[in-house]
């Protein structure tokens, strides 16, 4: 338990340091832009490539995978039903507080989680797998298809997987696992040091976005569902993670604690952006990505408390 802690308050230094950098604006206005866009697209990949080449293929395609799919999709079935026929939200609008309430922040978060909390990047590539490669994609092409200015094809729908730098960089380090061929020294070198920029330079670019953002608004009229989307995110999503995976599969242990910890993960970030593109649910993408952001560490505390 005190190594969970102190992963958790190594997380939590990084995260104030980067919310005191963006607050005296020491790095300038574009730094986290900037910072997001070298994990996105360079160093999570190389991260990504180097921990899942070692990774065991087994452990990756196996229980923790379903337990994911499981939990999302039942989250967000669940919200969704609620946002339409409760709240009577229009369904564009249902269906964004629906991602709002189930998908979780698996790179910008969930990698130095799995790393300091979890004591391995891998624990993470089962939901970073699935939200990249189904989850994300699958909200995205119902949301053109509710829509009438935006349409997605098969063949673009593939391509929108295949040009995520993240997708890239896992599916190339699954294949050297799968494949078992050995990287040359010389050249994997440059990748871990590359990778090793990632975790700090996320967390640093994640407290700076913390600063000036103000939640729930009563001019905005969403109260309730920024406050459901946040519960059923912090909540609801890691009970059933944990309900599934112990009592349908009978995991324990660190596994059990892995599985429920990438579950309780908060808000993506990436909601906020889909929201924005298609003008809908802006209000419960920001407020609830803003809320999860900032009690989503304590919460996960919480749940290696009552899992100890």
């Amino acid at each position: 338990m005190l190594g969970v802690l102190a992963g958790f308050f190594v997380v939590w230094c990084i995260i104030l340091v980067g919310w005191f950098v963006g607050r005296r604006r020491i790095l300038g206005d574009n730094a986290r832009p900037v910072l997001s866009g070298l994990t996105f697209f360079v160093a999570s990949p190389a991260l990504l490539f180097e921990t899942l080449s070692k990774a065991h293929l087994q452990e990756v395609f196996a229980e923790p995978l379903l337990v994911t799919a499981v939990a999302a999709i039942t989250t967000a079935t669940i919200f969704f039903t609620i946002a339409r026929f409760w709240l009577r939200r229009a369904l564009p609008e249902a269906l964004m507080s629906a991602m709002s309430a189930s998908l979780a922040n698996s790179a910008n978060l969930g990698i130095p989680i799995a790393v300091y909390v979890l004591g391995d990047a891998s624990y993470v590539a089962p939901l970073l797998i699935f939200q990249l490669a189904f989850f994300t994609p699958m909200f995205l092409m119902i949301l053109d298809s509710s829509t009438s200015t935006h349409r997605t094809t098969v063949v673009g729908f593939f391509l929108m997987i295949l040009r995520n730098p993240m997708i890239v960089g896992s599916g190339l380090g699954l294949l050297v696992a799968g494949t078992g061929f050995q990287v040359p020294a010389l050249v994997m070198e440059p990748i871990h040091l590359i990778g090793g920029a990632a975790i700090p330079a996320m967390l640093i670019a994640f407290g700076m976005s913390l600063n000036g953002t103000r939640p729930l608004q009563a001019a905005a009229g969403r109260r309730v569902d920024t406050v459901l989307a946040s519960g059923f995110k912090l909540a609801v999503q890691p009970a059933l993670a944990y309900t599934f995976a112990r009592f349908a599969l009978g995991m324990d242990g660190h596994a059990l604690f892995a599985v429920v910890v990438t579950s309780a993960l908060p808000t993506a970030q990436n909601v906020f952006v889909a929201a924005s593109r298609y003008q809908t649910g802006l209000t419960v993408a920001k407020d609830t990505v803003l809320i999860t952001t900032v009690v989503a560490v304590p919460a996960m505390i919480g749940v290696a408390l009552l899992l100890a």
